[in-house]
């Protein structure tokens, strides 16, 4: 799913990644732990093409990212990957609903067709009453399962998300772990994860280490929320359908 080789980066005289060799697998929740500092959003910004390293080789589900326009590279950021924030970063004047279906508005899909995407992806998240809600009126647990749907919505190949659970308390921390889980398991979604959150690093199938800017060890996690042994949400099943038209326009 993701191969990255090679990877370096410098801020002026500061290496903040030393070639840095790393693969994921379709369906992987994956979390990359250390200290402030040791380049753990860096690596993550460079996986989703926000930012461009200075050397090495980015290849996303199929896709050599670095050989793409920067035109092609933001149609294939806003098809392939979905990103989760730690502060949700949803647009005030707009509602849930309209948060979610900006995305596909910008991915060339019709109005019918993102408003049903969205209104799935709500009803998934235990939201439909709060539909027409704009961020100011929605608790903190309810703005970041917004902005899981938001990243969902194009049916993305990867999940990044950076520090999706620091700003939460521990309940919505804990629902929206399990919700990351549940989302691989039914739709096979995979998920990069930079965090803190030694709980979430312990969940997950992977925990990447990363210091002064290099990996410095890869670990499987065995814990209740493995593949096998995940508890899921109470929530109604997904149903993309990955082959709708786009002929519909906003």
């Amino acid at each position: 799913m993701i191969q990255l080789r090679n990877i370096t980066k410098s801020f002026g005289s500061l290496q903040v990644l030393r070639g840095i060799d790393l693969d994921i697998n379709q369906g992987e929740v994956v979390s990359i732990v250390g200290p402030s500092g040791a380049g753990k959003t860096t690596l993550l910004q460079i996986m989703g093409t926000l930012d461009q390293p200075d050397t090495g080789q980015i290849i996303i589900d199929g896709q050599d990212v670095s050989k793409l326009s920067r035109k092609k590279m933001a149609q294939f950021r806003n098809q392939r990957i979905g990103f989760v924030f730690q502060f949700h970063q949803l647009l005030p004047e707009f509602t849930a609903l309209e948060n979610i279906m900006i995305p596909a508005f910008i991915g060339g899909i019709g109005r019918k067709e993102a408003q049903r995407r969205a209104t799935e992806l709500l009803e998934f998240m235990k939201l439909t009453d709060r539909a027409d809600h704009k961020p100011s009126e929605l608790s903190g647990g309810e703005k970041q399962r917004v902005a899981v749907a938001r990243a969902l919505v194009n049916h993305p190949a990867v999940v990044l998300a950076d520090e999706p659970s620091g700003s939460l308390d521990s309940q919505n921390k804990d629902e929206l772990h399990r919700l990351f889980f549940d989302l691989r398991d039914r739709l096979k979604q995979t998920f990069v994860i930079v965090t803190h959150d030694e709980s979430l690093a312990s969940m997950t199938d992977r925990t990447i280490h990363m210091v002064d800017g290099c990996l410095t060890s890869d670990e499987s996690s065995e814990s209740l929320l493995s593949k096998k042994d995940v508890t899921t949400m109470d929530s109604p099943s997904l149903s993309f359908n990955t082959n709708s038209t786009q002929d519909e326009k906003q």
